[in-house]
């Protein structure tokens, strides 16, 4: 956290508003096969995560919370902060996990100030997995998520946060049109970079983008590359693509891409309140990109997204964790339950 920062008391715990009737979204979600249906976990009962006693924010990096399973998968388990029925769900990008950002400890307070919980769920992607999976596995789990909180929590709706490559997967389950995708309110884009001109800057990216279209041409796509292509984590042929080559699936942000590559990758966010928050000083994006111009255009590309230009920041915010926290909470509010009508109408 930026030791300027002095997060707020935690407010005390409160309990989502009790409703005897079943969440908007519950009846079609229920109503879906077991092979689409969200994942529950096989009922598994919620178990508070250890503090040692302490409160919300009373440590730095140490939560009060809930960790549950939403999902079939061992790994598919999420840590919620606050109990309450609107949820701002916190996708992260490679590598990333829980506590992924220095902003999200003094987030989750101010959000249990407005009665919002903040998730943080555990994807196959998430750590050293997302070299073996992918977007659209990422969006499978987003759905499962948002489908545990409707069933399980009685969800009003959800706010979808993410950092880095959390916003390809966010960009890309919002073209899926599953049908907990109509539960999204709002989504914030947090560092919306392009992996693809972060990775050309390294001096072995193309000769295994290369090597990556050769093995994928031949049915090798879900192989693995040479440990060289990529020393942080094992990572497929078709993922190594995905996220290094021009026009990949993960090639959503890049500054080189026409008006009309951008409308064709974003262009269906349009209907979907957007907030993108760029760092003007973030080290993933060249020297020579011209960030106001990339970030004035992407926003065109969505739609008409508010601009938020976090000036000196980096990449994850960790210098500027206070801006940060206000513009999320700035749009939670405005863009919250007053502003938005039942999504089914």
């Amino acid at each position: 956290m930026d030791p300027s920062v002095t997060a707020p008391a935690p407010a005390p715990a409160s309990s989502s508003s009790s409703s005897s009737s079943s969440s908007w979204l519950a009846g079609l979600v229920r109503g879906r096969s077991l092979n689409s249906a969200a994942g529950t976990g096989g009922g598994a009962s919620s178990i508070p995560a250890a503090t040692n006693g302490l409160g919300s924010g009373s440590r730095k990096n140490q939560l009060r919370g809930v960790l549950f399973k939403y999902g079939p998968k061992p790994v598919q388990v999420a840590f919620k902060t606050g109990d309450f029925n609107q949820q701002v769900i916190f996708i992260g990008g490679l590598t990333e996990g829980l506590l992924a950002t220095e902003y999200l400890e003094p987030l989750s307070i101010a959000l249990e100030n407005e009665k919002w919980s903040l998730v943080q769920p555990l994807l196959s992607s998430s750590y050293v997995g997302y070299g073996t999976s992918s977007l659209e596995q990422d969006s499978l789990e987003i759905d499962q998520l948002i489908g545990y909180l409707i069933n399980k929590e009685n969800s009003e709706g959800v706010v979808l946060l993410g950092h880095s490559t959390g916003c390809q997967d966010i960009v890309h389950y919002m073209h899926t049109n599953f049908a907990c995708s109509r539960a999204v309110r709002g989504v914030i884009l947090q560092a919306p970079v392009s992996d693809r001109e972060y990775r050309a800057t390294l001096p072995e990216t193309a000769v295994m983008i290369d090597l990556a279209a050769k093995m994928i041409s031949e049915g090798r796509g879900m192989e693995l590359m040479p440990r060289e292509a990529n020393p942080d984590a094992p990572i497929t042929a078709y993922r190594y693509h995905s996220l290094c080559a021009y026009m990949g699936d993960d090639d959503m942000f890049s500054s080189d891409l026409s008006e009309d590559q951008l409308r064709l990758r974003l262009g269906h966010m349009s209907s979907t309140p957007c907030q993108v928050i760029f760092s003007m000083a973030d080290e993933n994006v060249p020297d020579y990109v011209d960030k106001k111009a990339l970030v004035e255009r992407l926003c065109q590309a969505l739609g008409g997204a508010e601009k938020v230009e976090i000036e000196w920041a980096n990449h994850s915010l960790s210098n500027r964790v206070q801006e940060a926290v206000q513009a999320i909470l700035d749009f939670v509010k405005r863009e919250g339950p007053k502003g938005w009508d039942d999504p089914w109408n």
